[in-house]
C-alpha cells in the first residue's frame, strides 16, 4: 500500500552558498518510483514552520535528512544537528507518524543521534534503497533484518543492520528536482549539482567518504551523466557542480564523461573536485572543451612529509604538475589545505608556504586543525596511541593539532601567509566579502566565487 512521506531537509548552512539537497532528491525519486507520495519541507528555503505543515498534512512517515554535523571550521565550530533534534521534538508533538533519520551527517553518528532524537528508525549510508525497503517490510509486517543500514529499537535494545553500498542497478539514475526548489537554488547559489559516481578508495586520514559510500567506485554511464546535464540545462541551470569526492578516480571515467558532454553539445559551465595526481594534458583539454571552468584540488598540504602523514599518496610535484595543466587549459583552480594535522611542524608549514609561491594564478583556501570523525584512520590512530588523544564525545567538534604545534601558532602562521600573499584565504570571509558576493550574483556571475577572493582580499578589510 502506498504511503505518504514528509521529507525534511534540515540543512540551513548557506556558506559558501546554499546547496541543493541532492541526496534527499534521490530518496524522493526512489519513493515515487515505488508508488509512494511525498511532500518536501526544505529548511533552507521554506518559511512555513513544521508545526504548520503538520496541521494541514498528515503523513504516514516523516523522514529527516541531516547533511552536515558541523562547519569543520576550528574558529567557529558551529554545529547543525541541534536543528534536527528540535525538528524531531516538534514532529513528535504534532504527529504520530514514525520518524526516520538519514543523510550523510546522521550516518557519521547514527547511534548517538538516534538516541538524542528519540526517532523510531535511522538509515546509515545510502538511503534511497533502505527507506523503500523499510516501508515495504513494515507494510508486510516482515522482518527488518534485511534492510541495509537500518537501526531501530526492539525490546529495549538497539538493533543495527550492516550497511551495504547500492549497486548501480539499484541506485536512482538521476533524480527529479522539484521546480520550486530548483528556482530557489538557482536564484541563491546560481548552480545545481550532479553525482557521477559513488565510493572512494583513497585513504586520506581524516575523510569520512569511504565510510559513507564504501571503498568501491561505482561509476555511472557517461551518456547518462551527459543526459542529466542536459536536463539541468533545460531547467535553467547555467552552472553545475559535480559532487563526487574525487571526479578523476579513473582516467577512463574522466575522458568518457567529457566526450559524452562534448558529443551532446552541452553548453553548461561546471566544476568538480580533482585529485592532483595522474592527470594528463589530454584529459585536461577534453575537460575544458566539455565545459569545465573550475577545479577544486584536495591537496591538503604542499609538503611531502605532511602529505605522507595525511595518507594522500601523492607529492608536491604532482600538485605542481596538475596545477600547470589546469592553467594551460585556462581552467580556474584552487587548492584546499588543512594546516596542523599529523606530522605538521612550523617548518613544514613554512615549506608549504614557500612551495605555494611556485603555483601561478591559483587561490589557496586554508583552515587550521583537522576535524576528527569516528571510524577514520585518524580516529583509529588516536585510539591506538599513535597520535594524540581526544575526548569521547566527537559529536561536538574536536580538532586534532600536531603535538609540535598549538592552534594559536598554526593560526598565526596562516595569517602571516595571507598577509604576504593575497591568494591565501584563511578561515571565513567577513561581512564585506558577502556583500560583494551578493553584488556579483546580481550581476549574473555563476559558479564558485573563490576565483574572486584574492581580488577581494586586496581591496577589502581582512577578517580578524
Amino acid at each position: 500500500m502506498a504511503s505518504g512521506i514528509l521529507l525534511i531537509s534540515t540543512n540551513r548552512c548557506d556558506f559558501p552558498y546554499p546547496v541543493f539537497p541532492l541526496g534527499l532528491a534521490q530518496v524522493d525519486t526512489a519513493l515515487r518510483r515505488a508508488d509512494h507520495t511525498t511532500r518536501w519541507l526544505d529548511c533552507q528555503c521554506d518559511a512555513t514552520p513544521l508545526a504548520h505543515v503538520l496541521a494541514e498534512y498528515e503523513p504516514d512517515w516523516i523522514a529527516l535528512s541531516l547533511r552536515n554535523i558541523d562547519d569543520v571550521v576550528f574558529k567557529r565550530r558551529e554545529t547543525y544537528f541541534g536543528a534536527l533534534l528540535e525538528l524531531c521534538r516538534v514532529a513528535r508533538a504534532h504527529s504520530s507518524a514514525p520518524l526516520v533519520l538519514g543523510g550523510s551527517g546522521f550516518s557519521i553518528f547514527p547511534e548517538r543521534l538516534l538516541e538524542l532524537s528519540g526517532a523510531d528508525f535511522g538509515i546509515a549510508g545510502e538511503g534511497e534503497g533502505g527507506l523503500v525497503q523499510l516501508l515495504a517490510a513494515v507494510e508486510r509486517e516482515a522482518t527488518l533484518d534485511t534492510v541495509p543500514g537500518l537501526m531501530w529499537r526492539e525490546q529495549g535494545r538497539l538493533r543495527v543492520n550492516p550497511r551495504r553500498p547500492l549497486a548501480l542497478s539499484e541506485a536512482v539514475g538521476f533524480p527529479e528536482r522539484p521546480p520550486r526548489l530548483v528556482e530557489y537554488y538557482l536564484r541563491t547559489s546560481s548552480m545545481l549539482n550532479v553525482q557521477t559516481q559513488r565510493g572512494c578508495a583513497f585513504e586520506c586520514c581524516y575523510c569520512t567518504y569511504p565510510l559513507l559510500e564504501g571503498r568501491a567506485h561505482r561509476r555511472r554511464a557517461p551518456e547518462e551523466v551527459a543526459e542529466e546535464f542536459e536536463m539541468l540545462q533545460r531547467l535553467g541551470a547555467r552552472y553545475v557542480f559535480v559532487v563526487d569526492s574525487v571526479f578523476n578516480s579513473s582516467p577512463t571515467h574522466v575522458l568518457e564523461t567529457a566526450e559524452a558532454l562534448i558529443r551532446r553539445e552541452v553548453k553548461l559551465a561546471w566544476g568538480c573536485f580533482l585529485r592532483p595526481q595522474g592527470l594528463t594534458a589530454e584529459q585536461m583539454g577534453a575537460l575544458a572543451r566539455a565545459g569545465l571552468t573550475h577545479i577544486e584540488f584536495g591537496s591538503d598540504s604542499f609538503c611531502d612529509r605532511v602529505l605522507e602523514a595525511y595518507g594522500k599518496r601523492f607529492a608536491f610535484d604532482d600538485i605542481l604538475e596538475a596545477s600547470e595543466l589546469a592553467r594551460a587549459a585556462k581552467i580556474d583552480y584552487c587548492h584546499f589545505l588543512i594546516a596542523g594535522g599529523p606530522g605538521e611542524t612550523l617548518g613544514t608549514l613554512r615549506e608549504t608556504y614557500r612551495n605555494s609561491t611556485r603555483l601561478i594564478d591559483t587561490v589557496i583556501l586554508a583552515l587550521p586543525g583537522m576535524r576528527v570523525y569516528p571510524g577514520t584512520p585518524l580516529f583509529h590512530a588516536a585510539a591506538a596511541g599513535r597520535v594524540g588523544g581526544f575526548g569521547d564525545d566527537l559529536l561536538e567538534p574536536h580538532f586534532f593539532f600536531s603535538p609540535d604545534l598549538t592552534a594559536d601558532q598554526t593560526q598565526a602562521e596562516l595569517n602571516r601567509f595571507a598577509a604576504e600573499s593575497p591568494n591565501w584565504i584563511v578561515n571565513e570571509p567577513n561581512a564585506a566579502y558577502y556583500r560583494l558576493a551578493d553584488r556579483l550574483r546580481q550581476k549574473g556571475v555563476v559558479g564558485p566565487l573563490w576565483s574572486y577572493l584574492s581580488l577581494m582580499q586586496r581591496v577589502l578589510p581582512r577578517p580578524s
